[in-house]
């Protein structure tokens, strides 16, 4: 995500909205974290091995 649409502020003048906006913050307050398991192995390609890769000649 980019910082500047963390850092943005927002104005919120409608009662219905404001209410939506605190809730949906608390439910991902509440939310829990689980990480994803890697099913697959990664290695580092550089340079020819990357055109390699995408099959550029």
């Amino acid at each position: 995500m980019a910082t500047k649409s963390i850092l943005k502020n927002i104005n919120i003048s409608d009662k219905q909205f404001a209410h939506t906006f605190v809730q949906a913050l608390e439910e991902v307050e509440e939310a829990k974290y689980n990480p994803a398991q890697l099913t697959r192995e990664c290695e580092e390609i550089t340079g020819d091995k990357i055109k390699e890769f995408f099959g550029k000649q």
